[in-house]
Protein backbone atom coordinates (compact mmCIF):
# COMPACT_ATOMS: atom_id res chain seq x y z
CA UNK A 1 0.00 0.00 0.00
CA UNK A 2 1.25 3.36 -1.29
CA UNK A 3 2.85 5.86 1.97
CA UNK A 4 1.29 9.04 2.87
CA UNK A 5 3.74 11.44 3.11
CA UNK A 6 2.92 15.40 3.91
CA UNK A 7 5.10 18.23 4.47
CA UNK A 8 3.58 20.69 6.39
CA UNK A 9 5.67 23.69 6.86
CA UNK A 10 5.69 25.82 9.76
CA UNK A 11 5.74 22.60 11.48
CA UNK A 12 7.46 23.67 14.62
CA UNK A 13 4.94 25.74 16.54
CA UNK A 14 0.89 26.58 17.04
CA UNK A 15 -1.18 24.88 14.02
CA UNK A 16 1.82 23.31 12.11
CA UNK A 17 2.74 21.32 15.14
CA UNK A 18 -0.89 19.97 15.97
CA UNK A 19 -1.48 19.48 11.92
CA UNK A 20 1.74 17.07 12.35
CA UNK A 21 0.45 15.55 15.47
CA UNK A 22 -2.84 15.13 13.98
CA UNK A 23 -1.85 13.69 10.40
CA UNK A 24 0.98 11.26 12.15
CA UNK A 25 -2.12 9.73 13.94
CA UNK A 26 -3.82 8.90 10.60
CA UNK A 27 -1.14 7.17 9.25
CA UNK A 28 0.69 10.03 7.47
CA UNK A 29 4.62 10.29 7.50
CA UNK A 30 5.13 13.91 7.97
CA UNK A 31 8.09 16.74 7.42
CA UNK A 32 7.82 18.87 9.84
CA UNK A 33 9.39 21.91 8.08
CA UNK A 34 10.87 24.52 10.22
CA UNK A 35 12.99 27.91 10.13
CA UNK A 36 14.10 29.10 13.70
CA UNK A 37 13.76 26.70 16.17
CA UNK A 38 15.61 23.31 15.67
CA UNK A 39 14.81 21.31 18.86
CA UNK A 40 11.48 22.44 18.96
CA UNK A 41 10.90 21.31 15.19
CA UNK A 42 12.78 17.61 16.34
CA UNK A 43 10.49 17.22 19.21
CA UNK A 44 7.63 17.40 16.84
CA UNK A 45 9.16 15.11 14.26
CA UNK A 46 9.63 13.08 17.59
CA UNK A 47 6.07 12.63 18.52
CA UNK A 48 4.89 12.12 14.69
CA UNK A 49 7.75 8.37 15.50
CA UNK A 50 5.69 8.01 18.48
CA UNK A 51 2.65 7.75 17.16
CA UNK A 52 3.64 5.46 15.01
CA UNK A 53 4.88 7.35 11.40
CA UNK A 54 8.23 8.48 10.56
CA UNK A 55 8.82 11.97 11.07
CA UNK A 56 11.67 14.37 9.83
CA UNK A 57 12.11 18.00 10.98
CA UNK A 58 14.00 20.37 7.81
CA UNK A 59 14.74 23.57 8.25
CA UNK A 60 13.65 25.46 5.62
CA UNK A 61 12.67 29.55 4.69
CA UNK A 62 9.67 29.15 2.38
CA UNK A 63 10.32 32.18 0.56
CA UNK A 64 13.66 31.09 -0.84
CA UNK A 65 13.69 28.50 -3.60
CA UNK A 66 16.60 27.05 -2.80
CA UNK A 67 15.40 26.35 0.64
CA UNK A 68 12.19 25.04 -1.07
CA UNK A 69 14.03 22.73 -3.56
CA UNK A 70 15.91 21.18 -0.11
CA UNK A 71 13.02 20.62 1.57
CA UNK A 72 11.51 18.77 -1.09
CA UNK A 73 14.40 17.06 -2.12
CA UNK A 74 14.93 16.29 1.64
CA UNK A 75 11.79 14.51 2.01
CA UNK A 76 11.98 12.75 -0.91
CA UNK A 77 15.07 11.39 0.25
CA UNK A 78 14.26 10.38 3.38
CA UNK A 79 10.17 9.31 3.76
CA UNK A 80 9.82 8.91 -0.11
CA UNK A 81 7.26 10.08 -2.92
CA UNK A 82 5.52 12.85 -1.45
CA UNK A 83 1.51 12.73 -1.56
CA UNK A 84 0.58 16.01 0.13
CA UNK A 85 1.36 19.55 1.21
CA UNK A 86 0.13 21.18 3.86
CA UNK A 87 1.22 25.06 3.68
CA UNK A 88 1.05 26.33 6.78
CA UNK A 89 4.44 28.71 7.33
CA UNK A 90 2.91 32.02 7.96
CA UNK A 91 3.51 35.88 10.02
CA UNK A 92 2.01 38.39 10.69
CA UNK A 93 4.36 41.10 11.64
CA UNK A 94 3.36 43.68 14.75
CA UNK A 95 0.28 44.90 15.30
CA UNK A 96 -0.90 48.11 14.18
CA UNK A 97 -2.16 50.90 11.30
CA UNK A 98 -0.86 49.99 7.87
CA UNK A 99 0.50 53.84 7.84
CA UNK A 100 2.62 52.71 10.93
CA UNK A 101 4.10 49.72 9.66
CA UNK A 102 7.58 49.11 8.62
CA UNK A 103 8.22 47.69 5.08
CA UNK A 104 10.52 45.32 5.72
CA UNK A 105 7.56 44.26 7.54
CA UNK A 106 5.37 44.25 5.03
CA UNK A 107 7.35 42.86 2.43
CA UNK A 108 8.42 39.62 5.23
CA UNK A 109 4.61 38.74 4.90
CA UNK A 110 4.18 38.65 1.47
CA UNK A 111 7.06 36.74 1.39
CA UNK A 112 6.40 34.15 3.64
CA UNK A 113 2.27 34.11 3.27
CA UNK A 114 2.15 34.24 -0.26
CA UNK A 115 5.35 33.44 -2.19
CA UNK A 116 6.00 30.92 -0.10
CA UNK A 117 2.96 29.03 -0.71
CA UNK A 118 3.31 29.42 -4.11
CA UNK A 119 6.61 28.22 -4.32
CA UNK A 120 6.26 25.15 -2.32
CA UNK A 121 2.81 24.45 -4.10
CA UNK A 122 4.82 24.77 -7.15
CA UNK A 123 7.55 22.28 -6.16
CA UNK A 124 5.18 20.09 -5.04
CA UNK A 125 3.13 19.99 -8.38
CA UNK A 126 6.26 19.51 -10.14
CA UNK A 127 6.66 16.01 -7.94
CA UNK A 128 3.10 15.04 -7.92
CA UNK A 129 1.43 16.07 -11.23
CA UNK A 130 3.30 13.03 -12.95
CA UNK A 131 2.19 10.77 -10.23
CA UNK A 132 -1.34 11.67 -11.38
CA UNK A 133 -2.83 12.04 -7.47
CA UNK A 134 -2.57 14.66 -4.50
CA UNK A 135 -3.29 17.11 -2.22
CA UNK A 136 -2.61 20.29 -0.99
CA UNK A 137 -4.03 22.44 1.79
CA UNK A 138 -3.42 26.17 2.27
CA UNK A 139 -3.71 27.54 5.99
CA UNK A 140 -5.97 30.95 5.13
CA UNK A 141 -7.05 33.10 7.49
CA UNK A 142 -10.94 34.37 8.30
CA UNK A 143 -9.16 37.82 8.16
CA UNK A 144 -8.86 37.20 4.07
CA UNK A 145 -12.59 38.59 4.51
CA UNK A 146 -12.80 40.46 7.47
CA UNK A 147 -9.89 42.95 6.58
CA UNK A 148 -8.25 43.12 9.78
CA UNK A 149 -8.28 47.27 10.37
CA UNK A 150 -6.01 48.48 12.73
CA UNK A 151 -3.78 45.09 13.23
CA UNK A 152 -2.59 43.99 9.82
CA UNK A 153 -4.29 44.50 6.54
CA UNK A 154 -1.09 43.54 5.05
CA UNK A 155 -1.68 39.67 6.61
CA UNK A 156 -5.41 39.67 5.45
CA UNK A 157 -4.41 40.95 1.96
CA UNK A 158 -1.98 38.23 1.18
CA UNK A 159 -3.95 35.82 2.85
CA UNK A 160 -6.68 36.87 0.66
CA UNK A 161 -4.43 36.31 -1.96
CA UNK A 162 -4.17 32.66 -0.98
CA UNK A 163 -7.61 32.50 -1.41
CA UNK A 164 -7.74 33.32 -4.95
CA UNK A 165 -4.92 30.95 -5.61
CA UNK A 166 -6.65 27.87 -4.11
CA UNK A 167 -9.71 28.62 -6.28
CA UNK A 168 -7.39 28.73 -9.41
CA UNK A 169 -4.69 25.86 -8.51
CA UNK A 170 -7.85 23.83 -7.88
CA UNK A 171 -9.06 24.29 -11.37
CA UNK A 172 -5.77 23.98 -12.51
CA UNK A 173 -4.68 20.93 -11.14
CA UNK A 174 -7.92 19.24 -11.37
CA UNK A 175 -6.96 17.03 -14.89
CA UNK A 176 -3.90 16.15 -12.93
CA UNK A 177 -5.78 14.60 -10.14
CA UNK A 178 -4.48 17.10 -7.35
CA UNK A 179 -6.90 18.54 -4.94
CA UNK A 180 -6.73 21.64 -3.81
CA UNK A 181 -8.31 23.22 -0.63
CA UNK A 182 -7.54 26.19 2.19
CA UNK A 183 -8.73 26.11 5.84
CA UNK A 184 -9.39 29.73 6.73
CA UNK A 185 -9.03 29.89 11.13
CA UNK A 186 -10.39 32.71 13.01
CA UNK A 187 -8.78 33.34 16.49
CA UNK A 188 -6.78 30.36 17.41
CA UNK A 189 -5.23 30.02 21.02
CA UNK A 190 -1.27 29.63 20.25
CA UNK A 191 1.78 31.41 20.39
CA UNK A 192 1.55 33.97 17.13
CA UNK A 193 -0.32 37.08 19.63
CA UNK A 194 2.10 37.02 21.84
CA UNK A 195 4.58 37.18 18.81
CA UNK A 196 2.84 40.03 17.17
CA UNK A 197 3.31 42.03 20.28
CA UNK A 198 -0.42 41.77 22.32
CA UNK A 199 -0.35 38.23 24.80
CA UNK A 200 -3.74 39.26 25.40
CA UNK A 201 -5.29 39.56 22.61
CA UNK A 202 -7.12 35.87 22.79
CA UNK A 203 -8.77 36.53 25.84
CA UNK A 204 -9.64 40.31 24.73
CA UNK A 205 -11.17 39.04 21.36
CA UNK A 206 -12.93 36.11 22.51
CA UNK A 207 -16.27 37.70 23.01
CA UNK A 208 -16.53 38.62 19.32
CA UNK A 209 -16.25 35.19 18.35
CA UNK A 210 -19.87 33.70 18.32
CA UNK A 211 -18.90 31.01 19.77
CA UNK A 212 -17.72 33.05 22.50
CA UNK A 213 -14.10 31.02 22.57
CA UNK A 214 -10.97 31.05 20.81
CA UNK A 215 -10.11 27.57 18.78
CA UNK A 216 -7.62 25.56 20.14
CA UNK A 217 -5.44 24.21 17.26
CA UNK A 218 -6.15 20.78 17.48
CA UNK A 219 -9.46 21.77 15.78
CA UNK A 220 -7.94 23.36 12.89
CA UNK A 221 -5.77 20.09 12.11
CA UNK A 222 -8.87 18.43 12.35
CA UNK A 223 -10.53 20.38 9.27
CA UNK A 224 -6.91 20.04 7.95
CA UNK A 225 -6.77 16.30 8.25
CA UNK A 226 -10.19 16.10 6.58
CA UNK A 227 -9.02 18.07 3.67
CA UNK A 228 -6.73 15.28 3.35
CA UNK A 229 -8.55 12.46 3.90
CA UNK A 230 -10.69 10.42 1.54
CA UNK A 231 -14.24 11.76 3.12
CA UNK A 232 -13.01 14.71 1.14
CA UNK A 233 -12.36 13.05 -2.09
CA UNK A 234 -14.69 15.56 -4.29
CA UNK A 235 -13.73 18.58 -2.12
CA UNK A 236 -11.31 20.99 -4.38
CA UNK A 237 -11.10 24.81 -4.66
CA UNK A 238 -12.89 25.29 -1.73
CA UNK A 239 -12.36 27.16 1.58
CA UNK A 240 -12.99 25.89 4.59
CA UNK A 241 -13.74 28.45 7.06
CA UNK A 242 -13.49 27.73 10.90
CA UNK A 243 -13.89 30.47 12.79
CA UNK A 244 -16.51 29.51 15.57
CA UNK A 245 -19.26 31.66 13.49
CA UNK A 246 -17.08 34.66 13.10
Amino acid sequence: MKRLVTVVTGGGRGIGTAVCRRLADEGHDVVVGYVHDAETAEAVAADVVAAGARGVAVRADTSVEADVDRLFGTAEKRLGPITALVNNAGVTGPLGRLADADPADLRRVVEVDLLGALLCSRRAVQLMAPRGNGAIVNVSSAAATLGAPGEYVHYAAAKAAVDAFTVGLAKELGPDGIRVNAVAPGLVDTGIHEAMGDPDRVRRMAAAVPLGRAAQAEEIAAAVAWLLSPDASYVSGAVLRVSGGR
